[in-house]
């Protein structure tokens, strides 16, 4: 992809940045709706380690790309996906997140258009993301083409959450217009 990142499979050795992104994003966008201890707890040691065991692939057989900057700052998005967590012949974006002062540029379409033909290349031609509610940046989806499935209220860190399900039918065409309008991976 030309333009301000480039989109690439994560590498073992980008698990602290995915982490310190992870951090940052959660921290800036999660005030008021999670609770303020957890954003607190959250360390980029702990994320690291997680994005460690997501890349090797011990925490499932999902796939988790990075927006790497063509400006030399280093990772500024990353993303992963997989078969959905109900099961099924549907896949899942587990996550997607823009550093703040890269969104706007176009890598958050670039993550979801390259998660979602990831998806489509294991034969999931359908797929879901479950946002928080209260998250604005879930507008970005329904721009995205995705439409509400469910809304449900998941326990998280002693409260519970409201979440919205977005859902795609079909990869396989949202890709080839994607393509079509020069906004294609």
């Amino acid at each position: 992809m030309s333009g301000p990142a480039t989109v690439r499979a994560a590498r073992l050795a980008d698990a602290p940045e995915i982490a310190r992104v992870h951090v940052e994003t959660w921290r800036a966008a999660y005030p008021g709706i999670v609770p303020e201890d957890y954003l607190v707890s959250l360390t980029e040691p702990r994320q690291t380690a997680l994005w460690e065991a997501s890349i090797r692939g011990t925490r499932g057989a999902d796939t988790v790309l990075v927006a790497e900057s063509a400006e030399g700052a280093g990772i500024v998005g990353f993303g992963n996906c997989g078969r959905a967590r109900h099961g099924g012949a549907m896949g899942e974006v587990f996550t997607l997140y823009v550093a703040g002062d890269w969104q706007g540029r176009g890598i958050g379409r670039s993550l979801l258009g390259r998660l979602f033909h990831t998806l489509h290349g294991h034969d999931l031609n359908e797929a879901t993301i479950w946002v928080l509610s209260a998250n604005p940046a879930r507008f970005f989806y329904e721009a995205m083409g995705g439409k509400r499935l469910a809304e449900r209220r998941e326990p998280f860190s002693g409260m519970l959450l409201d979440e919205t399900a977005y859902g795609w039918s079909d990869l396989g065409g949202w890709l080839a217009a994607r393509s079509d309008d020069g906004r294609g991976q």
